[in-house]
């Protein structure tokens, strides 16, 4: 009986393996493609309003994270990250918006308590902005991916970065955007 065991477990563990890895697929959209312009309902400390990446792209870079969903442990460690990161961001005139899946009732809850109402998070229940994006996970292509953008005020991706761990989404981003603002004679 164990020893019938032993190939289907090694099996199981494999194909997670291989699941696991192709869950940090990278995506498609690369520095120097055009960012695909949106409009989500989003909420930003607990208040719901209308977000369209256009209107912020004038103010300056927008960091653009996408994340599997709200409330779970890599996805509340990254909004903690990304709200303590916040005025950093700022003095480079960046902002930053998060989008997954979730409802906005579900974000509206998650911009207070996760997010710290530092930053807006945009719903995107029918994954049109994730697909735009190439942002969903694989096998699961209406959940997002943890992939962070850098898009240049001329609506052109200036950085993409691609990782399940929610580690190194707010240091590389912040480094482009510093890179971004050097080469621009921003702050």
């Amino acid at each position: 009986m164990k020893r019938k065991l032993i190939p289907t477990v090694f099996a199981a563990v494999l194909s997670v393996g291989f699941a696991v890895h192709s869950l940090t697929a990278s995506a498609t959209l690369k520095p120097g493609d055009t960012a695909p312009q949106f409009t989500a309902q989003a909420s930003l400390g607990g208040n719901t309003y209308s977000y369209s990446l256009a209107d912020e792209l004038k103010k300056g870079p927008v960091v653009l994270y996408f994340y599997p969903a709200a409330f779970t442990k890599g996805c509340t460690i990254e909004a903690h990250e990304f709200a303590e990161a916040v005025d950093e961001y700022k003095k480079y005139g960046a902002t930053v918006i998060g989008v997954s899946h979730d409802n906005i009732d579900t974000l509206t809850k998650f911009s207070v308590s996760e997010c710290r109402s530092k930053f807006p998070v945009a719903a995107d229940a029918d994954a049109k902005v994730i697909g735009a994006y190439d942002a969903g996970m694989p096998m699961f292509s209406s959940m997002a991916n943890r992939v962070s953008y850098v898009i240049a005020p001329d609506g052109k991706i200036i950085y993409e970065y691609t990782s399940l761990s929610p580690e190194k989404h707010v240091e590389n981003t912040l480094k482009a955007v510093k890179d971004w603002a050097a080469a621009h004679k921003q702050p």
